[in-house]
């Protein structure tokens, strides 16, 4: 027969440790990270997401960033492993999601400057029996949408996701797996909840707070090197994460 697990709850005094805890670190952790928000704000303003789209993005993945690491914790404790065991694991999930940001990120660069150097404008003359004119255009013209997602890389969101799913969020490991570990299920949900509600809206205001500081810009001349600036901008950020531990 396999042995009961009942469910403890821990005392009052320990709860509101826990949870003043999981509120601080969440909050720090989040706004300490670039890479949870530079990515959603570069990507926003490049592919021109609507607030909506935005705020969907950006949810669903802190939402796969939160609840991977929950797994890995709940998973850790049922299994028997220690907390550096499944730190471990973590760490190399770390190194995993950061390698992952930095080739996406190279990758998007040079699609955003081949994109950039094709929306160079230029003149083109032609000769006529009555004369000759020119014209300008670029070779970008036909793939331009001003008032919706461009085109290219349609992917790219759900390969974002993806990155999120590895980045670990090793923070919150011991804060689950204290409760986890006393069969305190109640509290494990609770820690859960509240790290999740702090983490994923830290990111929302970050990200929709600097996109409308960025609207207010005249960044118009610029606007041709979007893509670019944000897969320079998701590099640098894979960069902070797997060599200065950001």
């Amino acid at each position: 027969m396999t042995p009961e697990i009942h469910a403890h709850a821990l005392s009052s005094p320990e709860v509101s440790v826990l949870m003043l805890s999981t509120a601080g670190v969440a909050i720090l952790h989040t706004l300490a990270g670039p890479d949870h928000y530079l990515p959603f704000i570069v990507m926003g303003r490049a592919r021109r997401w609507s607030a909506a789209r935005t705020v969907f993005w950006t949810t669903l993945c802190g939402l796969g960033h939160v609840g991977s690491s929950v797994l890995l914790a709940l998973t850790g404790v049922l299994l028997g492993y220690g907390l550096e065991r499944v730190q471990f694991i973590e760490e190399w999930r770390g190194n995993l999601a950061a390698w992952a940001m930095i080739a996406f990120g190279a990758v998007y660069l040079a699609w955003g400057l081949n994109r950039a150097a094709r929306a160079v404008e230029h003149s083109h003359t032609h000769a006529h029996d009555t004369g000759s004119h020119a014209h300008v255009h670029s070779h970008d013209a036909a793939h331009a949408h001003p008032h919706g997602e461009t085109e290219g890389f349609k992917l790219t969101p759900w390969v974002l996701f993806t990155i999120f799913i590895f980045g670990p969020c090793e923070p919150m490991i011991p804060l689950v797996m204290y409760p986890a570990a006393q069969h305190s299920w109640t509290d494990v949900w609770l820690v859960t909840g509240v790290f999740s509600l702090l983490t994923i809206g830290s990111m929302l205001v970050v990200v929709l707070l600097a996109l409308k500081g960025i609207s207010l810009l005249p960044t118009r001349k610029l606007e041709r090197f979007n893509h670019a600036v944000a897969g320079g901008t998701i590099l640098l950020a894979g960069c902070a994460i797997q060599f200065l531990g950001l």
